[in-house]
């Protein structure tokens, strides 16, 4: 991920600063703006689990930043309340995964969002949804 963060929405910039989850994933910002966004990362050999493949937390991972990406990109602090993931595809080690998250409702203090994983081939490996409470505080 590179530091300088090229064109990410002023508040993605914000939380990428103190985010080490994100930087140690190595994931990149490809799109963000309030609402949506879209990162990726490359699977590595020390996120493999018992099977060799990649641990299902990995995938969570990721959905879970673009998550919080999105819906913080609006304005207000927004915190996750509830977050499920499905997975649908093993993903290996060297698999370059994206995940895209997008507000699907937006309220005074509820906010919706739905996340797909994809890999290289733009196989859905996973998806998330996830419901989040907006704090009145701003960025």
């Amino acid at each position: 991920m590179s530091e300088d963060y090229g064109n990410i929405h002023p508040i993605v910039k914000k939380l990428l600063v103190g985010d080490m989850m994100t930087k140690w994933l190595k994931a990149e910002v490809l799109e963000s703006r309030p609402g949506f966004c879209r990162l990726q990362m490359t699977a590595r050999e020390e996120m493999a689990n018992g099977f060799g493949i990649i641990h299902g937390s990995i995938t969570f991972a990721l959905a879970d930043s673009a998550i919080a990406f999105a819906s913080n990109a609006h304005g207000r602090h927004a915190l996750s309340l509830n977050t499920s993931i499905r997975h649908l595809t093993a993903v290996r080690v060297g698999d370059v995964i994206t995940a895209e998250a997008t507000v699907t409702k937006l309220k005074h203090r509820v906010a919706n969002v739905d996340a797909i994983i994809l890999n290289q081939e733009g196989i859905r490996v996973a998806d998330a949804q996830s419901t989040g409470y907006r704090k009145k505080e701003e960025w």
